[in-house]
Order: structure tokens, then sequence, then C-alpha cells
């Protein structure tokens, strides 16, 4: 029998359309500093990077806020608004693949490239089975501390590296790593394992690679904070700022 058509499907469009949109937009929206306009693309790219993972990340926190007994059911049920917005967020994925693609060479871009190729492949079958949208609401709950990391980003660009917002954000930015990144990782790691007899093995197994390949590429980003934020000198904030 042929899979019928799922309207997730126009949902991922429309968000995809929304969020190309918005980047086309943003320049005007939020102008660009002077030390930012030699790079206007990354600038309108993180902005809307940045859109998602408060539109994202704050829905899925509200959805276990406001349906505690979700956990229980991560595969057959979900809060209403749920399986959209991890359609909207799909529509986002394949936008931003798009734009590093066209805008940003290979060597530079790669590892986001990939990480969001998986993501694009769980999240779509979440989409397209109206299953495990609870266990793609977890993963999206990373997007909190995503907005730390976009407006690390925007504050280098901005050339305020030297500044106490800066230092605020890198402390918040590493806590909310820790709990929203790492703590939320290890848990759907968990959950997986504990789970692995209830979960058809196709699906099982495009998890677990999810998993092993998310675990090892955060761990060396959290590194990386570290070593800019609180270990760095003048020379990585400089390259930093050019990637």
């Amino acid at each position: 029998m042929p899979m019928a058509f799922s309207p997730g499907l126009l949902v991922v469009a429309g968000s995809f359309a929304a969020f190309r949109l918005l980047n086309r937009e943003l320049e005007r929206l939020v102008p660009p500093p002077p030390s930012a306009r030699r790079n206007r693309w990354k600038w309108r790219n993180i902005w809307t990077s940045l859109a998602h993972s408060v539109l994202s990340g704050g829905g899925a926190l509200a959805g276990f806020c406001l349906h505690p007994g979700l956990s229980e059911d991560l595969v057959g049920t979900h809060p209403p608004g749920a399986h959209s917005l991890v359609a909207v967020s799909v529509g986002y994925f394949l936008e931003d693949f798009v734009d590093m693609l066209c805008n940003q060479k290979l060597h530079q871009s790669w590892e986001l490239l990939f990480h969001h190729s998986v993501v694009i492949i769980c999240f779509g079958i979440a989409v397209l089975l109206h299953q495990y949208v609870g266990f793609a609401l977890v993963a999206l709950l990373v997007e909190i501390n995503s907005i730390f990391l976009h407006l690390r980003q925007i504050l280098l660009m901005a050339n305020l590296v030297h500044t106490t917002c800066y230092r605020l954000n890198s402390i918040i930015n590493l806590g909310t790593y820790v709990v929203f990144r790492i703590a939320t990782l290890a848990w759907m790691t968990r959950w997986l394992f504990l789970n692995r007899e209830n979960v058809p093995p196709a699906t099982y197994a495009v998890g677990t690679v999810g998993m092993a390949i998310m675990t090892p590429m955060n761990i060396i980003l959290f590194y990386r904070l570290l070593r800019s934020d609180f270990f760095k000198s003048s020379r990585d904030v400089q390259r930093e700022k050019e990637q």
C-alpha cells in the first residue's frame, strides 16, 4: 500500500519558505555592524538560527512543562502542536543546509552539514510516521543552549568580546550546554538502550547511529568553547570571528 501524503510535509515546505524569507529580510531588520559587513551572509544566518532556537527550544520546554507526563510515552503520543514544531524544525534545518551550501566553503561547513543531515533524517522519520515525536521534542531541548551559542556568535561578530554581556553569556552558555545538551543527549541514549526491545530494528539503528554521531560532536564543541571562552588567546578569537 502506498504511503499516504503527510500534511507534515506542507509544514516542512512552509517552514523552509518562511525561514528563507526571514533570512533575506534580516539584513534590513538587523543591520550588521561595521565589523560584520565583510561576512553579511553569516550575520543573517546566525540571526535566522537564533529565531529557530527561540521558537523550537521554547516550544519544546513549554511542551514538557504543560504535559509533564509526556516522558512516559515518547513514541505514540505527543501534545498538540508538537508534530508541527518538529516539522517546522525540519524546514529550518533544510533552509540552513542550503544557505551554508551556497555561501560557505565545504571544508568550513562539512561538520554542520553532516549534523543537519542526521537531524533531518531522524526528525523526518518522526514527521512522516507520526511516531517518536516526543523523542524528537526531547532533542529540541538542545535548542535552549543553541540560543546562547548563537548569541555568542553575534557578540563575536559585533566585536563585543571584551564586554560584561559576552562574559555573562559565556557562563550561561556553558551551564545550559551541560544541562540541555550533554545531559539531554545522555538521557536520550539511555532511553534508546532501555527501550531497544520496543523499538523497530531500523528505527533503533537510525537512533543509535544518530546518538553515536552527535555525542562526540558535542564533546568536541564543548572542548572548543572551554578553550575559546575561558582559556582563549587573541589569535583564537580572531580565527573564530573570520570563520
